[in-house]
């Protein structure tokens, strides 16, 4: 495998970084023509959840067989087409007239949240082990589509209605399409897949038997799941809580959308330099403070004092919303990158196949919290009750994560010698080279004398 140069790895990372973005942005829509379609056709919070979720189920799902597809066909095709394939779906919407047409319709804008693992394996195909975390953070970064949904569909939706501001959308990601295809080149390892004796189905997804897989999907669920949710959720959540109008909702919400995008490329930075272990505790500790403190209600109190009664009242104002909002998408940032920092390490043959089943749950999570986010507020009357449902996923979350490393560090302890879960950048040496198996689950199995 040649290797390839700096100019062929930044083309390769700027192609599909900037495609991502687009079908990102697409793939948040109806953050923002939701709320018009909801006005006119009456919906209530559990149908509009359900209609912004949609899409995230087929992004989840299709992460799985287009993961696969990629490791075989590799991404220049897969990602072109897929593209061209949403822009007709999208198209197609706008001539949905009731609500069962939205969600079929809604079906196949989802595919482009499949796109996210078609660029992660085709990206971390242009880079060495030791720059592969910033790279995939970099790329990761066009999470920020959901940033351009936000800010700029509402002037769209303004001036020209939601059918119009969609089929806007279709036309330049069907653009986007042709020139991916034009434009990107074969990835290093196509020749390699050529020459290799195709796998069977079960052999790609033979990786998914270890438990340290479905530990990664967990915490992909919250860093990535809950974003796009909240992504999805925040500019209805403003407008009924704070009383905005659509598009200061929608500016609002880019400064959740916008950290939560751009500060992954920090993220991949610092998990290269500080190791995904430690950027994942950063991540989960500040996201359960964040979260327990929005998730408190509006409540009056009366304290009973000796010359009488003292009411006060326990509301959090919007600059504290937009501080606290903004500090928790810094976080979750962070944490997407060092999730993804993991699978080319441990599973450099099988990225498509592992990183999409971690994206697949992740995005089950876009799909399953604004859909539950609506329920909750139909059956507790309770806005703030999204936030105390995100705050019981990150604990859980951060329990089991601790758990796995006391209990890795006690064999360790038992045998008198230390090591590590995952190679940092102190150690490239253990980097897996990219014609090596998988590293294996047991901590007894890693090589000894490196320190964490």
């Amino acid at each position: 495998m040649a290797t390839p140069t700096q100019p062929q790895q930044y083309r390769a990372l700027g192609l599909s970084t900037f495609s991502f973005t687009l079908c990102f942005a697409v793939w948040t829509i109806f953050s923002i023509i939701g709320i018009r379609i909801a006005e006119d056709l009456s919906l209530s919070d559990t149908q509009l959840g359900l209609l912004m979720a949609t899409p995230i189920l087929t992004g989840s799902i299709s992460r799985l067989f287009l993961g696969i597809w990629t490791d075989r066909y590799g991404g220049r095709w897969v990602f072109g087409i897929l593209m061209l394939t949403t822009a007709a779906c999208v198209y197609l919407l706008t001539f949905a007239t009731t609500y069962p047409m939205l969600l079929v319709g809604a079906l196949g804008v989802g595919l482009a949240g499949g796109s996210f693992i078609v660029g992660v394996a085709y990206t971390a195909a242009w880079f060495e082990p030791a720059r592969q975390g910033t790279a995939l953070g970099i790329f990761g970064a066009g999470n920020v589509g959901s940033a351009v949904t936000n800010f700029g569909a509402p002037f769209l939706l303004v001036a020209l209605g939601w059918e119009q501001t969609a089929q806007v959308y279709a036309t330049v990601l069907a653009i986007m399409g042709v020139l991916f295809i034009v434009l990107a080149k074969e990835d290093p390892l196509a020749a390699e897949r050529r020459g290799a004796k195709a796998k069977s189905f079960i052999e790609q997804m033979e990786p998914l038997r270890e438990l340290r897989v479905w530990r990664f999907a967990l915490y992909y669920f919250f860093v990535f799941g809950a974003f796009v949710a909240m992504a999805l959720w925040l500019p209805h959540y403003l407008i009924g809580v704070y009383g905005l109008d659509i598009k200061t909702a929608g500016m609002i919400a880019a400064l959740y959308t916008i950290p939560a995008s751009l500060f992954r490329i920090l993220g991949g930075w610092l998990s290269d330099r500080f190791g995904a272990r430690r950027v994942m505790y950063w991540t989960f500790i500040a996201s359960v403070i964040c979260s327990f403190l929005l998730s408190y209600p509006p409540t009056d109190y009366i304290v009973h004092g000796i010359e009488g009664d003292i009411p006060f009242t326990l509301d959090m104002s919007l600059p504290v919303f937009v501080v606290l909002i903004f500090t928790l998408g810094f976080f979750m940032s962070l944490g997407k990158a060092a999730v993804y920092k993991h699978i080319p390490v441990y599973y450099p043959m099988h990225v498509g196949a592992v990183g999409g089943v971690v994206g697949m749950i992740g995005g089950l999570g876009g799909f399953i919290l604004p859909l539950a986010f609506g329920v909750l507020n139909d059956l507790t009357g309770i806005w703030q009750s999204c936030f105390m449902l995100m705050f019981v996923i990150v604990a859980a979350a951060l329990i089991w994560m601790h758990y796995a490393i006391r209990k890795a560090e006690r064999v360790e302890w038992a045998a008198h010698e230390e090591r590590t879960d995952l190679p940092e950048l102190a150690t490239p040496h253990l980097f897996y080279p990219l014609n090596r198996p998988h590293r294996p689950e047991h901590p007894s199995a890693m090589p000894p004398g490196v320190k964490n």
